[in-house]
């Protein structure tokens, strides 16, 4: 593998991707795809590149059809990260798209809003710099349960006060997360009875094959096929 893992495929972003539609929620452009009738919404949050990649539009609306309402809120605010072939400009990008300061409390309008509406129940799906977000989310019981896809910026401590059912989908070529930091999060968790976890590393792939995969290459597609069922397989048991 040649170059920095988030730079290795970026996505070419459109604001016309996908079948759903842009709203405001809370305040926030969302893209907003849903199931007709659904109470049950996923809040699903962007990598660092945003809500308008195309193939994270493609899976919340592969969710969408799984039965949810699902909403990708604009918290980056138009502003995503643009790498210019290195991660050389990240550090001074995050100190103004905190997953913290930027990402958690950017959800919090659009779950009240979302709770607002009567939606019973609210997971949160979060991709690297979003996975983060979860975790701040879950930790803050905002939302009911977490899945974790190419997790990035997360520690131990993170995991030591989660108490909602929560899974990481990680992957075995992974600078930002590599599988023995998954492994450390999968004890803290194991030794937490009443917490529901699922914790799956996937053989061949790099960071951020959940959504930035090559459409052409058959083994990409499937293993990030695999994920998204493991991910619509967790919201059907914990999403209710």
């Amino acid at each position: 593998m040649s170059g920095p893992q988030c730079c290795s495929n970026p996505p070419i972003l459109s604001p016309n991707a996908g079948n759903g539609n842009v709203e405001k929620v809370g305040g926030l452009p969302c893209y907003l795809t849903a199931s007709p009738h659904s109470n049950l919404a996923v809040l699903m949050l962007s990598d660092i590149f945003g809500y308008e990649a195309p193939l994270l539009r493609k899976l919340a609306d592969n969710v969408a059809a799984a039965g949810y309402y699902v909403v990708v809120p604009d918290l980056l605010e138009g502003d995503p990260f643009k790498p210019d072939g290195s991660l050389d400009n990240l550090p001074v990008w995050l100190k103004d798209h905190g997953p913290v300061e930027k990402g958690a409390e950017g959800s919090k309008p659009v779950i009240e809003a979302l709770k607002s509406k009567g939606f019973s129940a609210i997971a949160g799906v979060g991709f690297c710099w979003g996975a983060k977000v979860a975790v701040e989310l879950a930790k803050s019981r905002l939302i009911q349960t977490a899945v974790l896809l190419h997790p990035a910026f997360l520690s131990v401590d993170d995991f030591k006060v989660v108490d909602t059912p929560i899974a990481i989908l990680g992957a075995e070529s992974d600078k930002y997360c590599p599988p023995e930091l998954v492994k450390e999060f999968e004890e803290i968790l194991a030794a937490k009875p009443g917490v529901s976890s699922f914790v799956k590393i996937y053989p061949g792939v790099e960071h951020g094959w959940a959504v930035r995969y090559d459409t052409e290459d058959a083994e990409a597609v499937k293993a990030a096929e695999e994920a998204h069922k493991d991910l619509l397989d967790w919201l059907a048991k914990h999403l209710k």
